[in-house]
Parts: structure tokens; C-alpha cells; sequence
């Protein structure tokens, strides 16, 4: 086991105890908290006889110390949901956290090393909304994708920014989150959203990653396409140029001389080929001032339910991705990980294992 990474967990476990360094260390009977700094920093080393001392008195067990797949007062999350209690979040937390620190370990071992650098937007939250609306624009200008933002926005975030992007079966709820490793940002999609609305979270996901550091976002936000706190507000702004750059929107023509049922019928035909939600795009056009605000709020919502379609999409993107099954298949093909912990860490079954690997394309790594 690392030396660090005992360390953090001893520091975290101090820290939820409310626990002061000087009162860890008269716990394990040292002279001084200098010996217990230089453990949670790593400078020294745990023997195994403090290891179990720590077992005995802080109460936890040695897998919380020793267990690689496990983040302990490492990650921060940053959740998107809907009416979901703190209890059921965090249990869910816990689980996600198992899936992001199996591959965060896991990866330099089969040769995935992390970025070294991580990018950012440059904004701060004293930005104003047409601040965040431009870093949207230039977004899709760099890397090129303004024919198709929503569509091409996994792989840029994977390929060029080195995100982790999973697809998961979020509670109820749930709709995304972000979080921030010291070597991994990683953004979970709850798969069974519609196709705009998992467009749309990516999106907002994506301006927390960039922006983590000059404006953290809360652990828990309310989804909502308008409206919430200054931050949210600037990822929605920057979520909606990324996939509704003001150039693709305008290819629809002149949205405000038509009535009400042309609107709205012209409104769905634009979400479905965005593929964004119809909602989303009229508050879009309000900020890029194509349409009044008093007229995007007479429309009704029943108009523009499921962009105007009865057939809602019922077949989900495959669970987690490719580039992370890759990883798992390639730490259990090299004896990194069995089996039989993999189907643990995942939440499956091994048949269930299997038909993931089949969904993204990669070979089983053994026969399951």
C-alpha cells in the first residue's frame, strides 16, 4: 500500500472525527503532532503495529486504510439532482466512488497515464452570463465541433481533455454530477435521462471540471434549466452556447414571426436536430435575444414535451464507456484485479460484466 495514501485516509478520518493533529497523536502515543503531519503527508511511513493501533482507536477498519478502490476524503462531488435526500446521495456517492478510484488506480498501472495539465475557462464567478456564453462558443470553435456539439462533446471531453465520462444507473433523481480527484475529473450521467437532458448535464458537468478551482461548486444543486445560484446559472449560460452555438441556431431562421404553434412546432424540429431538449433552446434564443422572455414563458410546456414526440427514447447508452472498460478489461486480463472484485466494485453480475464489455466493443478479458 502507499505511504500516501494511508496518510490521507488517517487525515480524513482525523478530520470527520473533528479530531486536532495534537489529539491524534497522544492517540497513538506520540510526543508530538509533527510525527503525525508527516504521515498524512506521507513523509513517514505506518507501521503495522500503528496500523492496527489506528483499527483499535479510531474505530474503522483496516480496509478503510489499506483498500486502493475507495475514496476517502480524496474526491469532491458535485451533484445534479432532483428531491433526492442526503442519506440515499451519499450511499450513491459511495458507490460511484468505488467505480472512479478502481480506475483512477488502475490506469497508470495498464499504461493510462492523466494528463498532466489540467484546462480551465478563465472566468470567475463576477463573470457575467455573456462571459460564459462566449467561453461556450469558443469552446465548440477550438475543438472544432460546431456542426454537432452534443454528439461530439464525450469525445472531446475524454480524448482532449482527459474527463472520465461514465454513463450510470443513477437513483431517482439523479441526474449527473462532477467530481475532482487530485489525479482524475470525472463526470457521472444518469443514462436513462432523454437524449437532450443527458446533452445538457455533460454540458453544465463539463463548466464545473474547467472552473473547479476559482468557483467550486456546491455538493448538491438543483436541476433546473434557468434560475439557482450565480455559479449555476454561468454553467447553464456556457452548457447552452456549447450546445446551441448562436451560428447553428440561427440556421433556423426568424423565430419570432411566427405564431404560436409554428413556434413550437419549429422550436421541437430544432431540438431534435441539435439534439437538445426544446426547452433548453427557448431559453436559449431568450439569451440571444431571438425571442422575448414574456414570449418564451406563454408557450406552453405540454408543446414541448419530449420535443413533440410520443416514441421518447427507450434504448440507453451502454453503462460506464469504452475507455473505462478498456482500463478494466486490460487490469483483469494482467491479474491486476480479479474477477470476481471487478463484478463487486460495478455493481454486477459476471454475466452482467460480460455484456457490458460487449456493448463498448472490447473483448472479455477471459472467458465469462
Amino acid at each position: 500500500m502507499s505511504t500516501r495514501l494511508i496518510g490521507k485516509r488517517i487525515k480524513a478520518l482525523r478530520e470527520e472525527r473533528g479530531l486536532s493533529q495534537e489529539s491524534l497523536a497522544e492517540i497513538f502515543g506520540f510526543n508530538d503532532r509533527q510525527t503525525i503531519s508527516a504521515i498524512e503527508t506521507g513523509a513517514r511511513r505506518v507501521t503495522a503495529e500503528e496500523l492496527v493501533l489506528a483499527v483499535e482507536r479510531l474505530g474503522a477498519p483496516l480496509e478503510y486504510f489499506t483498500d486502493p478502490f475507495l475514496l476517502a476524503g480524496e474526491g469532491r462531488f458535485s451533484w445534479r439532482q432532483t428531491g433526492l435526500g442526503a442519506e440515499q446521495l451519499d450511499a450513491y456517492e459511495r458507490s460511484a466512488g468505488r467505480w472512479l478510484a478502481a480506475f483512477r488506480t488502475l490506469a497508470p498501472q495498464v499504461g493510462c497515464e492523466a494528463p498532466l495539465m489540467r484546462r480551465a475557462l478563465g472566468l470567475t464567478r463576477y463573470s457575467s452570463f455573456e462571459d460564459a456564453m462566449q467561453a461556450g462558443e469558443r469552446f465548440v470553435r477550438e475543438f472544432g465541433i460546431r456542426d454537432s456539439p452534443a454528439l461530439s462533446l464525450v469525445d472531446v471531453m475524454e480524448r482532449e481533455l482527459g474527463i472520465l465520462v461514465l454513463m450510470v444507473d443513477a437513483h431517482r433523481g439523479i441526474s449527473g454530477a462532477a467530481c475532482r480527484l487530485p489525479e482524475l475529473d470525472s463526470v457521472l450521467i444518469a443514462r436513462h435521462e432523454v437524449a437532450g437532458r443527458r446533452h445538457f448535464d455533460l454540458a453544465h458537468e463539463l463548466f464545473h471540471i474547467l472552473t473547479w478551482d476559482v468557483m467550486p461548486p456546491e455538493h448538491w444543486e438543483e436541476a433546473m434549466d434557468t434560475g439557482g445560484s450565480r455559479v449555476e446559472q454561468l454553467a447553464n449560460n456556457f452548457a447552452a452556447a456549447v450546445l446551441m452555438p448562436a451560428g447553428s441556431v440561427a440556421r433556423f431562421g426568424d423565430w419570432s414571426r411566427c405564431d404560436d404553434d409554428a413556434l413550437i412546432a419549429r422550436l421541437n424540429k430544432a431540438a431534435n436536430e441539435l439534439d437538445v431538449t426544446a426547452s433548453a433552446l427557448r431559453w436559449r434564443l431568450v439569451a440571444l435575444g431571438a425571442l422575448t422572455l414574456a414570449r418564451a414563458r406563454s408557450l406552453p410546456d405540454e408543446g414541448l414535451r419530449y420535443n413533440g414526440r410520443e416514441d421518447v427514447e427507450s434504448v440507453p447508452p451502454a453503462l460506464f464507456s469504452r475507455p473505462f472498460m478498456e482500463v478494466i478489461g486490460l487490469a483483469i486480463e494482467r491479474g491486476l484485479v480479479s474477477v470476481r472484485r471487478t463484478v463487486a466494485l460495478l455493481d454486477l453480475t459476471v454475466e452482467g460484466l460480460a455484456d457490458v464489455f460487449a456493448a463498448h466493443g472490447v473483448a472479455d478479458p477471459v472467458e465469462l
